[in-house]
C-alpha cells in the first residue's frame, strides 16, 4: 500500500495532483486511478486537478528534460521530481498566477514529508519564473518522448517527425458520431448550436461533429435518447472501410468498450453481430452503450466474453472487425500516461499477440469474406510490418484498396497519423479471403 493511499484530507491540490501522478508512475492506469482520486477532491477544485495531471503527463518528458539542468546533483526522489514537473508546468503552460503556484507546490512538497527539499524545490521554481521565455522556448522544443519511443518514430516517420511530436503534445478534440438511426448529422448539429454549443462538422467522418468547448457530455442534447456517441473521427472510419453488412454475419473481434460495434449497428443490419473481449468487465460497458443508443433490438447481437487467440465459431463468418490490441501509441493525447506507462519491452509482445489473434481470426473467416484490421498506434511494427508478415504467410489473402485519400498509404494499408484539431493515429487494412 502506497504511503499516498490515506490521509489525503490534508493535502492541497497539488499535493493531490503529484499523488495521482506518483500511482501513473508505479504502473497504475491513468483511468484506474483518476476517478478514485477525484472523488477526494472539492467539486470547484476538479477542473484545476484534471489539467494539472492530464497536462504534466502530456508535458513529461519535455519538462524532465528542463529540469535536469538546473539541478546540481540528482534528486533521486520521483516525489519532489514529481513536485518540480507540477510547479514548472504551471509557470510555463498555464495562466496560474507564479507566486500562486510557487507557493502551493513548495506547500505539497511539505505535506508529502520532504521539508528538507522544499528549499530546492522554491529555487528551482523562483528561477523558472524570471526566466520565463527561455524555459518556455526549451519546453517546446523538446520532443517530450521517451527515448525509445522517439527513436522509433524517427525511424518510421522522419519527413513527419516534427509535425507528429506538436502533434502529441496537443489536447485531442473532442468528437461525437451521431447516431443516424436517430437522425441526421446535420438536425444534430443544429440542435447543438440552438443550445448554445460550439461545434463544427468533421471533414474526415460523415457522421462527426467536433465541439469547441468543454461541456458535460451527459447534458448534450439527446444524450439518454442515444442521440450520438463520443468516438474519435478517425476511430469513426470503421464503418466506411467495411463492406456492406447487411444480412451479413460479423465478428467485432476485440470490440471493447464498443465504439466500433454500436456504429456498424448504426449504420448496417447484420444478421448476427458476435462482440467478442476477453474482458467481461468492459464487455458490460458494450451492452450499455448499445442499450442508450437503443441498437440492441435492431440485430442478433451476441456479446461474449472470450479469448480471441483460441474462440472458434460456430460457422465462418462473412466479415471480421479486428481491432487489434496495440501500443496505443496514437492515441496518446487522450491518454498521456501512455508515455509512462508503455515501456519498449512491451513492442514485441503486442506484435506477438496481434500475430496470434490474426492468425486466429483468419481461420473463422469465409472465402470471399472481409477482413478489416485496425490499430490505433503509428508504429510501423504494429502496422505496415505486421501486415506484411501476414501476406507472406497467406497466400489465400488480398489486400482490398481502400477508397479514400485520407492518410498515408503504406506497402499495405492506410496510416493515419494524429493530427492538431482532427483525428488520432490509427491504421486500416483491409483483406479479402481469396480461398
Amino acid at each position: 500500500m502506497s504511503q499516498f493511499e490515506y490521509g489525503t484530507s490534508h493535502l492541497n491540490l497539488r499535493a493531490q495532483v503529484i499523488r495521482t501522478l506518483l500511482a501513473v508512475q508505479q504502473g497504475q492506469s491513468l483511468a484506474n486511478v483518476l476517478p478514485i482520486h477525484l472523488a477526494k477532491v472539492a467539486d470547484r477544485d476538479r477542473a484545476l486537478f484534471h489539467e494539472l495531471v492530464l497536462g504534466t503527463l502530456r508535458q513529461w518528458y519535455a519538462l524532465k528534460s528542463i529540469t535536469l539542468p538546473l539541478l546540481v546533483k540528482p534528486l533521486n526522489n520521483e516525489t519532489v521530481e514529481t513536485c518540480l514537473y507540477v510547479g514548472l508546468y504551471q509557470i510555463l503552460c498555464t495562466r496560474i498566477a507564479d507566486h500562486a503556484a510557487i507557493s502551493e507546490t513548495v506547500t505539497a512538497v511539505k505535506q508529502l514529508g520532504y521539508q528538507t527539499l522544499s528549499g530546492v524545490v522554491n529555487a528551482i521554481l523562483r528561477r523558472v519564473s524570471r526566466e520565463t521565455p527561455e524555459f518556455y522556448t526549451a519546453l517546446t522544443e523538446a520532443h517530450g518522448l521517451p527515448s525509445w519511443l522517439f527513436k522509433r518514430l524517427k525511424k518510421d516517420w522522419p519527413e513527419q517527425l516534427n509535425e507528429l511530436i506538436f502533434s502529441l503534445k496537443q489536447v485531442a478534440p473532442l468528437t461525437l458520431r451521431v447516431n443516424t438511426r436517430k437522425m441526421s448529422r446535420e438536425a444534430y448539429f443544429n440542435k447543438l448550436l440552438s443550445s448554445g454549443i460550439k461545434a463544427h462538422i468533421g471533414t474526415e467522418s460523415d457522421v462527426a461533429i467536433i465541439l469547441d468547448q468543454s461541456v458535460q457530455i451527459t447534458e448534450l442534447p439527446g444524450y439518454e435518447e442515444g442521440w450520438f456517441s463520443v468516438q474519435d473521427e478517425h476511430a469513426q472510419l470503421c464503418a466506411n472501410f467495411v463492406p456492406n453488412l447487411n444480412d451479413k454475419v460479423v465478428i467485432d473481434a476485440c470490440a471493447a468498450p464498443g465504439g466500433k460495434t454500436a456504429h456498424l449497428l448504426e449504420k448496417y443490419t447484420p444478421t448476427e453481430l458476435i462482440a467478442l473481449d476477453y474482458d467481461s468487465k468492459r464487455l458490460v460497458r458494450v451492452a450499455e452503450n448499445l442499450d442508450r443508443l437503443q441498437l440492441d433490438t435492431h440485430s442478433n447481437i451476441n456479446i461474449l466474453a472470450a479469448d480471441a487467440t483460441s474462440w472458434e465459431a460456430d460457422q465462418l463468418v462473412d466479415c471480421i472487425v479486428l481491432d487489434a490490441p496495440c501500443s496505443a501509441i496514437g492515441v496518446m493525447r487522450r491518454h498521456p500516461d501512455i508515455r509512462l506507462l508503455r515501456q519498449s519491452t512491451d513492442i514485441q509482445q503486442t506484435v506477438d499477440l496481434q500475430a496470434q489473434i490474426l492468425a486466429h481470426m483468419w481461420n473463422q473467416l469465409k472465402v470471399g469474406g472481409t477482413l478489416l484490421y485496425i490499430t490505433c498506434s503509428i508504429l510501423k511494427v504494429e502496422n505496415e510490418q505486421q501486415i506484411q508478415d501476414f501476406f507472406a504467410n497467406n497466400s489465400n489473402a488480398l489486400e482490398i484498396k481502400m477508397d479514400t485519400s485520407l492518410g498515408i498509404e503504406q506497402a499495405y494499408g492506410r496510416q493515419l497519423l494524429p493530427s492538431e484539431g482532427l483525428g488520432d493515429g490509427f491504421y486500416y487494412c483491409r483483406i479479402e479471403k481469396t480461398a
